[in-house]
């Protein structure tokens, strides 16, 4: 329960201290060493009546004291102490500032995904390296560059102008998407699922698009979060194990949710222009809105691939166009697109080596299919993931 409200309260803290002192990557450090005192003295003091306030004064106080170690002419010594630590917190959430400060136009798109995920969606390096497909050691450098810019960038901290907004949005956008996908299919440890990180994404995606409610592709976004999250009952068994979605019970599905991100994604298509987001949720509310598994309406979703690959030709949406051919036109016509599919960013991950094993089994190679399970087994990170696709393969031997 600590480490949910820490993670929650994590950018909050983060915003108010850049609010004030600016600083950013030495307001982090500080904001990383309030989390590890809170997380070191909650369980057994009890958590504050204001855990936020608490964190706030107590990075507050650090981040004084790193800047004090870190100024050399007294001129800086002596504005730093005449610092004090305001009381009471204001209660206001600084999340979405901070996401846009992350994503400002003086980093490079990849550097601002990258900051926003460490800093306001709280991933770790490995988990942002393995969604942007590169090396570890190549995102902590992207990260530190990114940190660095913000620093010496000057920019005031607060909601850009209006005029501003537009060029900031799509990182934005990618942002909460990405860590929407973390929550929702974690790629690396022992839980499919991490529920904080999914809500985190939901909520920021609401607070965006009741900032920017115009916007078809904010509203596309935010269906198609709902549309995915309302299968989240049904995706695991009692014991954590992964459950398919042809195979999950459908009558779990949140119903609600799936009425929100249609009536949502509805309303958007219209207004145009159609961007990716909004084709993604298009194509989760075929899936969504299917009775069964055997009635889902593959060639409208094959369709709306083939619109989503004219805007946004990546190589996961091949992929996944892929998985629909297979789907709607036999699994021989989805492995010779496979087969076409040699992008080196996604060639070695182990959701292609899934696929074609799964169309392998489909065309009745049961030998390759297994083999090809158990290479996508070797290289998945999430330890559920590797039991599914392991008894995939026992299946078949």
């Amino acid at each position: 329960m600590t480490e949910i409200l820490l993670r929650e309260l994590a950018p909050q803290v983060l915003g108010a201290l850049v609010r004030r002192y600016g600083h950013f990557d030495t307001a982090e450090d500080a904001v990383q060493e309030a989390l590890l005192a809170a997380a070191l003295r909650w369980p057994e003091e009890g958590v504050p009546d204001n855990p936020r306030g608490w964190l706030v004064t107590v990075a507050s106080r650090r981040l004084t004291d790193l800047l004090r170690a870190e100024q050399a002419r007294r001129r800086r010594e002596d504005t730093v102490a005449r610092w004090r630590v305001p009381e009471p917190v204001r209660s206001g959430d600084d999340t979405l500032v901070l996401l846009f400060m992350c994503c400002h136009p003086s980093l490079p798109p990849a550097s601002q995904i990258a900051l926003t995920l460490r800093a306001v969606g709280g991933l770790t390096t490995q988990e942002i390296a393995r969604a942007f497909l590169v090396p570890v050691p190549a995102m902590t450098r992207r990260i530190t560059r990114a940190k660095q810019r913000i620093k010496e960038s000057g920019v005031p901290f607060g909601l850009p102008p209006a005029a501003e907004r537009g060029a900031r949005l799509r990182a934005v956008l990618h942002v909460l998407y990405l860590i929407f996908n973390e929550g929702y299919a974690s790629t690396s440890g022992p839980r499919l699922l991490r529920d904080e990180l999914s809500a985190e994404a939901i909520r920021l995606a609401r607070l965006l698009h009741r900032l920017v409610p115009d916007d078809p592709e904010v509203a596309g976004l935010l269906a198609l979060m709902l549309l995915t999250d309302a299968r989240r009952p049904a995706r695991t068994s009692a014991d954590g194990a992964l459950i398919p979605m042809a195979e999950q019970d459908r009558g779990r599905w949140d119903a609600a949710l799936i009425a929100e991100g249609v009536a949502l994604v509805s309303a958007a298509l219209p207004r145009g222009p159609t961007g990716p987001y909004q084709l993604q949720a298009a194509i989760a509310a075929v899936h969504d809105e299917a009775p069964s598994a055997a009635e889902t309406d593959w060639p409208q979703i094959v369709a709306l691939y083939e619109v989503l690959l004219r805007i946004s030709d990546t190589p996961v949406v091949r992929l996944n166009h892929a998985v629909a051919v297979g789907m709607a036109s036999g699994p021989r016509a989805g492995l010779a697109l496979l087969d076409d599919l040699a992008d080196e960013r996604i060639s070695g991950d182990h959701r292609t080596f899934a696929v074609r094993a799964h169309l392998l089994e489909m065309a009745g190679e049961r030998e390759a299919a297994r083999e090809s399970y158990e290479e996508a087994a070797r290289r998945a990170g999430s330890l559920p993931q590797q039991r599914y696709l392991n008894a995939r393969a026992a299946r078949l031997a």
